[in-house]
């Protein structure tokens, strides 16, 4: 039984044929739930109003780009979607921008030109591999490291600053395997 089909997925890209290619290969992988904004103040207006389980976006859109877009979602205190898993689509792919990603709070990045393999690679890794959430003074998001280092122990050391738990739907979508 195809467990993906539970899914809400939002996708944001101000490119009508991206969005065409993302809806076309979720529903390949049996996600027929989603939401689709052509700009970022559409799909936060989304995000705020409706149950979302992933959400998909562009790096490079006009008015805001992908990285202002997570971040509105991360530190939104009435959103109740500032744990959502966030896969940013960029072309961009130098180090430097990998690196502001991850600091602003994205989940997964997948390199453009998408193919399926890779887009269903990085909704398994959402799904499957959930990473811990983590809030300090200058970072809320998930933890940004894929490694765990057991020599550090210092006071900033993010196991000791672990985020509070996702709502309770979050919590039983994992329990239930999504």
């Amino acid at each position: 039984m195809n467990t993906l089909n539970r899914l809400s997925v939002l996708i944001v890209d101000d490119n009508v044929h991206m969005i065409h290619i993302v809806r076309t290969m979720l529903r390949g992988f049996g996600i027929v739930h989603t939401f689709e904004a052509r700009d970022p103040a559409e799909g936060l207006n989304i995000a705020r109003e409706d149950a979302i389980d992933i959400v998909i976006l562009d790096y490079q859109m006009d008015l805001l780009d992908g990285l202002e877009f997570t971040r509105m979602i991360r530190t939104a205190k009435d959103s109740h979607n500032r744990f959502v898993p966030i896969i940013l689509l960029t072309a961009y792919t130098e180090r430097s921008r990998i690196a502001r990603a991850r600091d602003a709070g994205v989940t997964e990045i997948c390199a453009k030109p998408i193919n399926a393999i890779e887009l269903y690679r990085k909704i398994s890794a959402c799904i499957n591999d959930p990473r811990p959430f983590v809030k300090t003074k200058n970072f809320f998001g998930p933890d940004r490291r894929r490694r765990s280092h057991q020599g550090y122990s210092g006071e900033e050391r993010r196991t000791s600053v672990l985020a509070e738990k996702p709502e309770p739907e979050l919590e039983d979508a994992r329990a239930a395997g999504l």
